[in-house]
């Protein structure tokens, strides 16, 4: 059984990105919502991901953009952002303990009940200017 281990630098990050990507490209109702979205880029999305959580965990500044705006559309409801937790959840409990781990979790959950909230918001009324 692998050591768990605290998430300390980027290929601490890379094991968090890449681990709970292979879950939900492995979910029967996940995969197909993003392989719709992301085609052919998914290592421009890893990636993207990796700088994301590089910035949020690590405070390493490499992630710039607007995280709602690539989803604010998509077709999803909340059994899809609690199959969404339950994967990322999992994988950060299979492989890290710690304060970042549960900060991980902890900005995930937020991060899932807020975009949940927008895409309603937004999908409730296509004229809105997705901000």
């Amino acid at each position: 059984m692998k050591t768990k281990q605290e998430i300390l630098s980027i290929e601490d990050i890379k094991l968090l990105v890449d681990s709970f990507y292979a879950k939900v490209r492995a979910d029967t109702l996940l995969s197909p919502v993003f392989n719709e979205r992301i085609g052919g880029n998914w290592p421009q999305h890893m990636e993207k991901m990796y700088k994301f959580w590089q910035t949020v965990l690590l405070k390493e500044h490499t992630y710039y953009g607007s995280p709602f705006t690539p989803h604010a559309m998509l077709q999803v409801d909340h059994t899809h952002f609690e199959k969404w937790m339950d994967l990322f959840v999992g994988t950060i409990d299979e492989l890290f303990v710690g304060e970042k781990a549960q900060e991980a979790k902890f900005r995930a959950e937020k991060m899932a009940e807020m975009f949940e909230y927008k895409m309603k918001y937004y999908q409730s009324d296509p004229s809105r200017v997705i901000l």
